[in-house]
């Protein structure tokens, strides 16, 4: 049986964009599983909303990814993914 293909999108979603979405819906094709990572703690930015809000938000979206969840996290990224099994990490490209 192979295992399991898990992927973690993390960011602070402040608030999420359609540009996450887009993002989200991609991944939600390539994997298994894919966890919608909020940053609880950053200290370089000042974020609108409190992370139970923007898990909320988030959550709110995740309706049409049957194969996505969110989940608040602080600390180390490379931590959490290893604490999740997970084996790829998730990531959109900004143009300026």
């Amino acid at each position: 049986m192979a295992k399991k293909q898990i992927g973690v999108y993390p960011g602070t979603f402040d608030p999420i964009t359609n540009g996450h979405l887009d993002v989200l819906s991609r991944a939600s094709r390539l994997f298994d599983q894919v966890i919608v990572a909020v940053s609880s703690e950053n200290l370089a930015k000042q974020t609108a909303f409190d992370v139970e809000t923007r898990v909320a938000l988030v959550r709110e979206n995740l309706v049409p990814h049957i194969n996505a969840t969110v989940e608040a996290f602080d600390g180390l990224l490379v931590d959490y993914a290893r604490e999740k099994g997970a084996s790829v990490l998730v990531r959109g490209l900004r143009a300026v």
